[in-house]
């Protein structure tokens, strides 16, 4: 595998999450262009839909997604705002980032660690409240944890990015059947305690028109940092073999 490439530009390492996760804690998820390109990464498809690059202002870094995704083919982003000459965004959303600062962190006793034999519950707890992507081994990046009544998974939170010295909390959801009886904040309370044991500080990402979400964060200890976008970019190339 190729070494990843160093950028200076950044100014945070917040500002790029996901290409500091894969060329660090999730190194080994990374998927890297073959041929050597190390300026541009994503993770398994089963993973993750999140694909990064080195540098967003570096035509390499663009290139060698080109070549990591194939002709055509799209990929998602974070942050990026103007993709090059050939690219086509078709999809943006305005996302916000918020880090827990001040955050309470606490255990949750009756929180159970998830796991694979819990992905078919997860999915399904996932797709009736729709937190975010999630995917069959999303489970595989960090600690999952999930509250149960009479046996059913009715809420969940867990860690998603990691770049270094932060870890994102993820997934965040309580069945529409238990909501209102503060599932979510006890998880995100527990999932932050496991972060601040590794001597790391919180973060999350929502989307800007979840206001319900964004007053809860604030309401815990979470601050806005920033205003990122969310892309989905197609690369240049002939589609016309994605249609036969």
């Amino acid at each position: 595998m190729s070494t990843p490439a160093h950028t200076s530009l950044n100014p945070h390492v917040l500002d790029n999450p996901a290409w500091a996760a894969l060329s660090g804690a999730h190194t080994a998820f990374a998927e890297y262009p073959a041929g050597g390109g190390a300026r541009a990464a994503r993770y398994p498809r089963d993973v993750s839909p999140f694909a990064a690059l080195a540098d967003p202002e570096d035509p390499r870094s663009w290139a060698d997604l080109r070549a990591l995704v194939g002709d055509g083919e799209v990929a998602s982003l974070a942050g990026v705002l103007t993709p090059p000459d050939g690219w086509e965004t078709v999809g943006r959303i305005q996302g916000i980032q918020l880090v827990g600062t001040s955050l309470r962190a606490e255990p949750a006793p009756e929180a159970v660690a998830l796991g694979a034999p819990d992905v078919p519950e997860v999915l399904e707890l996932i797709r009736l409240t729709e937190p975010g992507p999630f995917l069959p081994r999303t489970v595989e990046l960090g600690t999952y944890l999930g509250i149960r009544r009479q046996g059913r998974l009715v809420a969940m939170a867990g860690e998603r990015l990691r770049p270094p010295g932060w870890t994102e909390i993820s997934a965040v959801c309580t069945h529409p059947d238990y909501r209102g009886q503060g599932l979510a904040t006890r998880l995100v309370r527990a999932v932050a305690a496991g972060i601040r044991e590794r001597g790391e500080v919180p973060f999350l990402h929502t989307s800007a028109s979840n206001t319900r979400a964004i007053r809860l964060y604030e309401s815990i200890g979470f601050t806005l940092r920033r205003r990122p976008f969310f892309l989905a970019v197609r690369a240049p190339g002939n589609t016309a073999a994605n249609f036969s």
